[in-house]
């Protein structure tokens, strides 16, 4: 069984930055895709970002893309979601999950495996 947690939401003003984990526990994550996603109430599961373990590249949607940047600490087993120049409707519970691709980067929400609890980020206007 893979474990993933998701830690670092919260509330911010509008144009600040919030750094999220994922710390994932359980099996050799080479062969993986990490992704992010979020979910706004009454709305839809929306792909964030990802990161193929293995490759290490990444791919980010319109929406986020230039305000949003994932990473991964290989040694600590961390995937990190760095966000910067947030706008309301960024809120959403934001999810880390992980997919076993054979180490091919994932978009699809159909992709991923195991999922995190979600946490929580609040955009103020």
């Amino acid at each position: 069984q893979v474990h993933v947690v998701e830690s670092g939401g919260g509330l911010v003003q509008a144009g600040g930055s919030l750094r999220l984990s994922c710390a994932v526990s359980g099996r050799t994550l080479s062969s993986y895709s990490m992704g992010w996603f979020r979910q706004a109430p009454g709305k839809e599961r929306e792909f964030v970002a990802a990161v193929s373990w293995r490759g290490g590249s990444t791919y980010y949607p319109h929406s986020v893309k230039g305000r949003f940047t994932i990473s991964a600490d290989n040694a600590k087993n961390t995937v990190f979601l760095q966000m910067n120049s947030l706008k309301p409707e960024d809120t959403a519970v934001y999810y880390c999950a992980a997919g076993l691709t054979g180490g091919m980067i994932a978009t699809a929400e159909y992709e991923y495996d195991y999922w995190g609890q979600g946490t929580q980020v609040t955009v103020s206007s």
